[in-house]
């Protein structure tokens, strides 16, 4: 196990550094001027040399490229993320602040996924090929195909001209006012939720169908077990390990739709400020919100694999 992790250890830590290397380079290559983003072309005209040397020295663009990455490197190291180029605020605070809510709305899409996806999946599974499970499979079908910001504009309208409602537009914490925070949440992660659930309700059907004709399972119902019993206690949790391994997957899908959910619903968390930063070209902290996006993606992926030795006793990590 140990021998398991280590090796998992430095395949995610060299991942992490390809990844940081593709990000650094794509955005040096991008076409425009990060000063003319931020002074704006009349204030970058008037610019002497003198001072576009200066303000790009204190910006840390002024140094080669291979300096800048071992730079950007080290801060990471130590904490220090830099700053933004329009606020001052540093990458860190900006984490701290707004992570929480991005992080809130992550977990109720997994949670809302498996609530919604697994139940119907077993149904469907448990009955192949009847009205009930046509219609879920159509279902899933639908909510695969519609576009998460698609249907989150559309639902902010519907509740904007039916009901008058607007959701908080400032950043409200759980433990500052639990309902405020719950409005803000709910509406990207049931969104989210949804279309990753349909994912779920599919694999785990074509999952237990499959493992309800194995013959420990027709033994159990030889042997006088109750069908609940024998789809929960027996089937399931062998079907489970695919959709384990989907739901880690599900998660790139989870972290890259909220960036455009949370533009639809106006919900100030890291997708919103990703999406602000690549409008202005705020490089570092692009950089290092997608590098914090892949870290979390590499080690959530890591727990899946970790997770198959609980879930099946005949997995040994050597």
């Amino acid at each position: 196990m140990r021998k398991y992790l280590a090796r998992r250890a430095l395949f995610a830590l060299g991942t992490l550094l390809g990844v940081s290397l593709i990000i650094f380079v794509v955005l040096r290559i991008l076409p425009g001027d990060p000063l003319v983003a931020i002074l704006g072309v009349e204030g970058h005209a008037r610019m002497t040399k003198e001072d576009r040397v200066r303000i790009m020295h204190d910006l840390g663009l002024s140094d080669p490229l291979p300096v800048q990455y071992v730079n950007w490197l080290r801060d990471i190291a130590t904490g220090k993320l830099g700053k933004s180029f329009f606020r001052g605020d540093t990458v860190a605070d900006l984490i701290l602040h707004r992570g929480p809510i991005s992080a809130e709305i992550g977990i109720l899409a997994l949670i809302v996924s498996w609530l919604v996806g697994l139940p119907v999946g077993i149904v469907s599974a448990i009955k192949p090929n009847s009205s009930l499970d046509n219609i879920a499979r159509s279902l899933a079908i639908l909510f695969i195909a519609i576009p998460g910001f698609w249907l989150g504009m559309l639902i902010v309208l519907a509740l904007l001209f039916w009901f008058g409602y607007r959701t908080p537009l400032i950043i409200v914490h759980f433990w500052q006012s639990p309902w405020q925070n719950l409005q803000i949440v709910i509406g990207p992660a049931i969104v989210l939720g949804l279309a990753q659930g349909a994912y779920i309700a599919r694999m785990a059907r074509s999952c237990l169908l499959e493992v309800i004709r194995e013959d420990y399972v027709r033994t159990a119902r030889a042997k006088g077990v109750v069908e609940r019993r024998v789809v929960l206690g027996h089937a399931l949790p062998n079907a489970l390990l695919p959709v384990i391994t989907i739901s880690g997957v599900l998660l790139g899908f989870v972290l890259g739709g909220s960036v455009a959910v949370e533009q639809a619903f106006g919900v100030p968390g890291l997708g919103r400020a990703l999406v602000t930063a690549v409008i202005e070209r705020d490089i570092i902290v692009v950089q290092n919100l997608v590098l914090l996006y892949a870290a979390i993606f590499v080690v959530v992926n890591l727990l899946v694999d970790l997770s198959y030795a609980w879930l099946d006793p005949r997995i040994h990590y050597a």
